[in-house]
């Protein structure tokens, strides 16, 4: 799945959040949504999180 397609399912999720459960929902759905682009991320190996955390990282 390429940026556009997440983006668009992204957009979509949000949306049906935003309709049915009101602003709070939209709210919600957005930060747990943040959340996991991050862990994914991190997961993936595309963030390195070792500056914040304080561990040199080895080479």
């Amino acid at each position: 799945m390429n940026a556009t397609q997440t983006g668009l399912l992204t957009g979509l999720i949000l949306g049906v959040a935003a309709a049915f459960g009101g602003f709070g929902a939209f709210l919600i759905v957005l930060v747990l949504g943040a959340v996991g682009l991050l862990v994914g991320r991190v997961l993936d190996g595309e963030l390195d999180l070792s500056g914040i955390l304080g561990r040199a990282r080895d080479k």
